[in-house]
């Protein structure tokens, strides 16, 4: 994660406290320091991976690199898009990938905070997404993830 996302760590921080399993959170460039989660301001791609794959459930901002990691290890994700209006993205992409992405199997989104926790329940309460993604679409997602991550094809 490049920039913060104060919004989404702080609202998450405060949920943390609630759940019974361990959260994690890649905090970027942020201000807000979590109390009831582990904070990091960077994990390496492999490390992600791995946490990833151990997850019961991603909580992201809406980038398209999250969204086809989840989908890739079968994990539900839910989506918060950063807001240009509130200086947290140069424009308003994420509010669009959301918008697109509404609806589809193991992806949920909370447009704002006050949306976040209903969205986390109903991913907690939907089973890993592995079984409805076919292996050509799982390769596929890999190759993109790959290129993103590295540049090669």
């Amino acid at each position: 994660m490049q920039l913060g996302f104060d919004r989404l760590i702080e609202a998450m921080d405060s949920l943390a406290q609630d759940f019974d399993e361990e959260v994690i959170a890649q905090t970027g460039k942020g201000n807000y320091q979590p109390r009831n989660m582990t904070a990091r301001d960077a994990i390496a791609p492999g490390e992600f991976e791995t946490l990833v794959q151990r997850c019961i459930l991603v909580v992201s901002h809406a980038g398209i690199g999250s969204v086809l990691t989840a989908q890739r290890f079968g994990k539900p994700i839910v989506l918060m898009p950063r807001r240009a209006t509130l200086g947290e993205h140069r424009n308003d992409h994420q509010l669009a990938t959301a918008r697109k992405l509404d609806g589809r199997s193991g992806i949920e989104i909370a447009m704002d905070e006050s949306e976040l926790a209903a969205a986390i329940g109903r991913g907690l309460d939907g089973k890993d997404i592995v079984a409805g993604v076919s292996p050509s679409v799982r390769e596929l997602h890999r190759s993109i993830a790959n290129f993103i991550e590295t540049g090669r094809l």
